[in-house]
């Protein structure tokens, strides 16, 4: 076997995090392993080794498989950009804006698309981890379908159906599930396995008997609930969840409503005495926060808008009058200047808009989208650390004078006059260990306690010994 497809009963039944223990636990046997995912939908994007975008699950799980992200294991992304607009990416370029509605006339295509890439990796790699997107069972999206059963029968890829059951129902999921699909899709399914479990497992046995008997599928197993998942990065924003922590280092993040790239806050939130709080809508940024961080955002204009609907600018005059610190990423940079700039209406349906005044720059959109891994100097500490800009825009003016990073000589981003407020295009910056510490020492006053790479591969280390031992899916790995 050569590949094995996951594929859910739903969406956010673990899947991405699944896959990234089974290409580990792969990778600890030695085989050379490689995810791949031919459609996803997320805002929470990564740039690869060949300057392409890809989702962040694929490139955690290319993490935990001990390789290079590359565009080939992603090679159909969709960033939704409001509710009937949505942006595709084609294996890590920007191929265009479409109405949502629209997106069945491309479906054929991309699907030759993404087969082309999933035969690249093929050569290359012993085995493929192939991730699915949400359910084989949404029948009225089977057509051309390219992110479940579509792929798999056009790829011959045998298929494990893995379900919920801290969901509850997921008798049914699974069940149900075959019910729905049709005689050609079934037989692709060599077996199904239980995820998130919690409590005494001999109470499900008479379930887990009658799924095996109704379905006549295998079972691979119960999975139980594994706490430092919650460690890993998160991919949608639903699913983001910061242990909250009494003690009295708080960094508060805008929850906007088109928030992107949002793993940034990972590293800080992993530092035990720093507690990581997303502000909601509707809800105020706390008063006792050293740091509020504007994230990124696939929609600036609009997230600007959003923001100012939740008075969090109103908040954010009380926070500088407090002599706390405001930093933007990215789309949250852009926001903190004098004005936006998107004339070609590339990412709003506003041409102009004021922007929150806290950095005396200005942001123009542009048509052409910027995606490049950057090692950058910090122009406050002298420290290098690695990311990546992904981005439409430029942004100029007085501000920039006082940069925060340099790339290659070139400045990044700004910081205002009184040094409270600053401004970077980076993202993952946080995850070099020495700019982190620097970093909250200069906001909190206290050191960083943890090695961010080495416990991310520790507790995948462990969730892969987890996967061996609970479950029979090493039994895919014997070839």
């Amino acid at each position: 076997m050569k590949a094995i497809m996951l594929q859910g009963t739903g969406s956010n039944v673990g899947k991405s995090v699944f896959a990234a223990g089974l290409c580990r636990l792969a990778k600890k046997k030695g085989i050379l392993v490689a995810p791949f995912k031919p459609q996803n939908m997320s805002n929470n994007s990564f740039v690869t080794i060949d300057n392409g975008e890809i989702g962040r699950s694929q490139a955690f799980q290319a993490f935990a498989s001990g390789i290079e992200p590359h565009s080939d294991m992603n090679p159909i992304l969709l960033k939704p950009e409001t509710n009937s607009r949505t942006q595709i990416i084609v294996r890590g370029k920007l191929f265009k804006t479409i109405d949502s509605k629209n997106y069945k006339f491309y479906k054929k295509k991309l699907l030759e698309i993404a087969l082309e890439s999933y035969f690249n990796l093929k050569k290359k790699y012993d085995f493929i981890v192939v991730e699915g997107a949400g359910s084989p069972a949404e029948i009225n999206l089977r057509n051309n379908d390219l992110a479940n059963m579509g792929f798999a029968t056009r790829a011959k890829i045998p298929v494990v159906l893995i379900g919920d059951i801290d969901r509850g129902g997921v008798i049914a999921q699974i069940v149900g599930t075959k019910e729905v699909l049709s005689k050609k899709d079934r037989n692709l399914i060599i077996g199904f396995l239980i995820n998130k479990f919690r409590g005494e497992l001999s109470l499900f046995q008479k379930g887990y008997k009658f799924i095996q008997r109704k379905t006549n599928w295998k079972g691979y197993g119960v999975l139980p609930w594994f706490d430092k998942c919650n460690h890993f990065p998160a991919e949608d924003s639903f699913d983001i969840n910061f242990r909250t922590k009494k003690n009295k280092n708080k960094i508060a993040c805008l929850q906007l409503s088109r928030i992107s790239n949002f793993d940034d806050l990972n590293p800080l939130a992993q530092e035990p005495n720093i507690s990581v709080e997303m502000i909601r809508p509707g809800n105020k940024i706390p008063s006792d926060a050293d740091l509020v961080i504007i994230p990124g955002s696939k929609s600036t204009i609009d997230d600007l808008i959003f923001l100012r609907k939740n008075k969090w600018d109103l908040d954010l005059k009380k926070h500088l009058l407090r002599k706390k610190y405001i930093l933007g990423i990215c789309a949250g940079y852009q926001m903190l200047g004098n004005e936006i700039f998107d004339e070609e209406l590339i990412e709003s349906r506003n041409k102009r808009k004021l922007g929150l005044g806290l950095l005396n720059v200005t942001t123009k959109m542009k048509t052409q989208k910027k995606t490049i891994k950057v090692s950058a100097s910090h122009c406050e500490s002298g420290l290098t650390f690695t990311g990546y800009e992904i981005h439409i825009g430029e942004t100029k003016g007085e501000d920039c004078k006082k940069p925060f990073s340099l790339i290659h000589q070139k400045k990044d981003g700004a910081i205002s006059k009184d040094g409270l407020v600053m401004g970077s295009y980076i993202h993952g910056m946080f995850e070099d260990n020495d700019f982190r510490s620097f970093f909250i020492k200069k906001i909190h006053g206290i050191n960083s306690l943890i090695d961010y790479k080495k416990q991310i591969n520790q507790n995948l280390d462990e969730f892969a010994n987890f996967i061996d031992d609970r479950t029979q899916i090493n039994r895919l790995l014997s070839f």
